[in-house]
């Protein structure tokens, strides 16, 4: 018991001056809200469908789907040649998916943008443009408040003590990117690429120790792994800003992905969790594209499963109403 009270202590202390750190220089991010912070208690936390597992629908078709089934908000891909390519785009074609998402009363959190760290000199400096080109996106659909854009970094898992130097310094750039566009970047450990451990999150956020780089906790791919769900997310919560959600089967070598309630991941105790760090900002759901590749994939039939879920936990953690 002794233990478990100073486990908890130690999460909400490293939520608490997560809090501090992120609202230094008036940024205002999602993420965890300081016990003691003088503003009255955040909204709650909104649940949302990443459209990654939506792209076999138009854009309006996948939005509408989303907020019937009860949705606040959808994660676009911005991805190229995905519905929310900004090179697609055209400015009247953003108008339209602005009134879009306020005509069916979804918000927009985040957009994922997966790109490669490390690459050659060229493909870098198109890789700053195009995160400038995708924050400029966020801003045009949801100018109240822009989402972030969240990816994850490459490479493979026996490659970090070798690349995790070169990793930060290119997070560097890519913060100045953020900053042009005043748009948060949030990076995400995945179980195939070399970030794939809590430790290792949290000093390659440190490391660039910018409040334009945060990150997106998926503890999905920490799972695969053995980590374990409160000590990973008592190590990151100060500095996330988006959440993942999709369960899996087996452990790394044999492995699938699953919906989110497929799996054995404990989201009661994972929604309690954030409930005492006082987190503010999106559970999204992911479909992996192990479950969206598949021949026979119902988007729609995911999303409400997915919903139907999630939806009474984050309400019995009083998440969400």
């Amino acid at each position: 018991m002794r233990e478990q009270q100073t486990s908890r202590r130690r999460f909400l202390q490293s939520a608490a001056a997560g809090s501090a750190a992120l609202c230094a220089g008036g940024l205002s991010l999602p993420g965890p809200v300081a016990a003691n912070e003088s503003k009255p208690e955040p909204a709650k936390v909104g649940i949302s469908f990443s459209l990654y597992g939506m792209r076999s629908l138009k854009l309006a078709e996948a939005m509408k789907a989303c907020s019937d089934i009860g949705y606040d908000g959808v994660e676009l891909d911005s991805g190229r040649g995905q519905s929310g390519d900004p090179e697609k785009l055209s400015a009247g074609d953003r108008r339209d998916v602005r009134k879009q998402f306020q005509d069916v009363g979804l918000n927009l959190p985040c957009l994922m943008e997966n790109m490669p760290l490390l690459t050659a000199d060229a493909r870098h400096r198109q890789n700053l443009d195009r995160l400038k080109a995708v924050g400029e996106l966020g801003h045009d659909l949801s100018p109240a408040a822009p989402p972030i854009i969240e990816t994850i970094l490459g490479s493979r898992p026996d490659r970090w003590e070798k690349e995790k130097d070169k990793m930060a310094a290119t997070l560097e750039d890519w913060a100045k990117a953020a900053e042009a566009s005043k748009t948060v970047i949030a990076f995400k450990a995945h179980v195939g690429g070399a970030l794939h451990t809590p430790e290792g999150a949290k000093w390659l956020v440190d490391r660039v120790d910018n409040r334009w780089i945060r990150l997106n906790y998926d503890f999905s791919h920490f799972q695969l792994r053995d980590f374990d769900l409160e000590k990973s997310l008592s190590l990151l919560i100060d500095k996330t800003v988006f959440i993942h959600v999709k369960d899996n089967k087996g452990r790394l070598g044999n492995f699938r992905f699953l919906l989110p309630g497929e799996g054995d991941i404990d989201y009661v105790t994972y929604f309690r969790l954030l409930k005492q760090a006082r987190y503010r900002g999106s559970v999204c759901v992911e479909v992996s594209g192990q479950i969206h590749g598949k021949p026979g994939y119902d988007p729609v039939a995911a999303a409400r499963t997915s919903y139907v879920n999630l939806a009474p936990l984050l309400a019995k953690a009083k998440l969400r109403g």
